[in-house]
């Protein structure tokens, strides 16, 4: 479906940091890891580039710290960087912390920062995939480069994914919805997870909302967290959870996505492809930092082989 194809991330590039405290509410003082290269588009292209894919990042970091520490490790996992600004206003920044019940509370610092401080580049050559992390639309000035380019791409031919990946932190307009509905209505693969729903379809209840998803033309992975992922492709095909220790679950959904559409670009059956993206999505939460989780495609083969040695072994 997607093979030989280039994987394009736009949008926001920051950095994160995280409580280790559960249940603050980012209102108490206590200890805090960081900086984290984040950014659910980054996070996206780097885990993409891990695999094997050709990628290309669009967005903006400052010349500071923050930026450079996050090109380098975006560099170093072999993402093209030539798209990303490095300008003088400071890179953007995260703030996360956890609940009991796997909830977090975030505070974003991206309008006027580095991150929403970028220009188009020309549309690279070959068949292109660009991927868009809704989240990103909830910002007026990077909606507008989003559309535009998305637009770009569908006019050369292109294709687009999306990951509706909805924040209310982020996406309080009518104007961030609308967008995200004009890029469901033209992406050939979506990629929700099930805490997108109620925001998608907000008078369904959950399985009537996924059998909606079910009938859309096109791919369509539903991410469920601990409980795996679903793809609805020629038929229904539901992938099992796995029993891992959960430590920091942001970022895993965009390794998921990563994952997933680097090995379509590769040429990786679409059932395979699903089953690795849901390895590469449990290994994600095992580790703080939402793109430390992020892992290369020997980690994913062999999480995958000792999930089926555990399995033998229950059967034994």
């Amino acid at each position: 479906m997607f093979k030989g194809h280039r994987l394009i991330g736009i949008g926001e590039i920051l950095v994160e940091f995280v409580s280790h405290v559960k249940n603050c509410g980012l209102t108490q003082v206590g200890p805090y890891s960081g900086p984290y290269p984040s950014g659910a588009p980054a996070i996206f292209a780097d885990q993409a580039a891990r695999i094997g894919a050709t990628v290309t990042m669009i967005g903006g970091v400052g010349a500071d710290g923050f930026g450079h520490t996050t090109i380098a490790r975006l560099k170093q996992d072999g993402v093209d960087c030539s798209a990303i600004k490095l300008g003088s206003r400071s890179t953007g920044t995260a703030f996360v912390s956890y609940y009991d019940d796997g909830t977090r509370d975030f505070i974003f610092h991206i309008s006027g920062t580095a991150a929403d401080d970028f220009s188009l580049p020309a549309l690279p050559e070959g068949p292109l995939l660009l991927h868009v992390s809704a989240a990103s639309l909830g910002n007026p000035v990077l909606r507008n480069l989003i559309m535009t380019y998305a637009r770009q791409v569908l006019d050369q031919g292109g294709k687009l994914a999306c990951d509706p990946n909805a924040r209310p932190e982020l996406m309080r307009d009518d104007d961030a919805l609308r967008a995200l509905q004009e890029i469901m209505q033209e992406a050939h693969c979506l990629l929700p997870s099930t805490s997108d729903l109620p925001y998608l379809f907000p008078d369904l209840p959950l399985e009537q909302a996924i059998e909606r998803l079910a009938q859309r033309d096109g791919l369509v992975v539903l991410k469920r967290g601990a409980e795996g992922a679903t793809i609805f492709a020629d038929t229904r095909i539901d992938l099992p959870g796995y029993a891992v220790t959960e430590v920091d679950p942001t970022g895993a959904g965009d390794c998921f996505c990563g994952t997933f559409l680097a090995e379509l670009s590769l040429g990786t059956p679409v059932l395979e492809a699903g089953a690795r993206a849901n390895a590469a999505g449990a290994i994600a939460v095992t580790r703080r930092g939402p793109m430390e989780g992020n892992s290369s495609p020997e980690e994913i083969t062999e999480f995958l082989a000792q999930q089926a040695r555990l399995l033998e072994g229950a059967k034994a």
